[in-house]
């Protein structure tokens, strides 16, 4: 193949890819907003709840109703592949999550989401089972008591 020519397939496949990842956006930003309206109910603040944050309330991190705090590492290519970004868009869509999506150093990216088990579980399920980007080889996790004073999820 000509040096001009595998130019051209090497931006074509780029140009591809972009075009995936964008479409994979796209479909979770609706997914989300369509996830959202039916799911408004399930998040309305219940009577008596106290706000989010406040050890003991009901609904809130250190409750006795299922809240858990679980860490997951994300190995395979998920850095520079949008996987932070459509990480915290899934967990956005979940609805009731707290915590945050990062790089580290050796490559994997670590998930920290504090919420109800449930929920927790439907974002670990998505990490190694979802349409994620890029490609995951194995997804480690652990669970323990929520610590609570995070922000709804975001990319750090």
């Amino acid at each position: 193949m000509a040096p001009k020519t595998r130019h051209l397939h090497k931006v074509h496949d780029a140009h591809n890819r972009q075009r995936g990842l964008k479409r994979q956006r796209d479909r979770l930003r609706e997914e989300g907003v369509r996830r959202m309206s039916e799911d408004d109910e399930r998040r309305a603040p219940r009577e008596g709840a106290t706000p989010r944050g406040v050890v003991g309330g009901a609904g809130t991190p250190g409750s006795a109703e299922g809240a858990v705090r679980m860490t997951a590492w994300v190995r395979g290519r998920v850095q520079g592949v949008g996987f932070r970004w459509f990480t915290r868009a899934r967990a956005l869509g979940v609805g009731g999550l707290n915590g945050f999506v990062s790089n580290l150093e050796d490559g994997r990216v670590q998930v920290v989401a504090e919420g109800e088990r449930r929920d927790c579980d439907a974002l670990l399920d998505w990490l190694r089972t979802g349409d994620t980007p890029g490609r995951v080889d194995g997804v480690t996790e652990i669970w323990s008591a929520p610590r609570g004073g995070y922000p709804p999820f975001e990319i750090r």
